[in-house]
C-alpha cells in the first residue's frame, strides 16, 4: 500500500490530480479552505491507491508526496 501525502495549504484545488487518478482515490474537498482561499486535494480512500504516483506527475505546484 502506498501513502500519499498534500502540502494541501499550497494546493490550488486545480483538479489535474484527480483527474489522473486511474482508482478515483482523490478528490477536491469543498468543505475545506486553504491559506491561499483554495479548496484542496485530498485523498479519499489510502487503501484503493495502488502507488502509481500519477497525481504527484501531474501536480503543477509538486505539493504530493507518494511513498510505497
Amino acid at each position: 500500500m502506498a501513502n500519499v501525502t498534500f502540502k494541501t495549504d499550497l494546493c490550488k484545488g486545480c483538479g489535474l490530480c484527480v483527474s489522473a487518478c486511474p482508482k478515483g482515490c482523490l478528490r477536491i474537498d469543498a468543505n475545506q479552505i486553504n491559506n491561499k482561499g483554495y479548496s484542496p486535494a485530498v485523498m479519499t480512500d489510502q487503501d484503493k491507491c495502488i502507488g502509481c504516483a500519477f497525481c504527484a506527475t501531474m501536480c503543477p505546484d509538486c505539493i504530493i508526496t507518494v511513498e510505497k
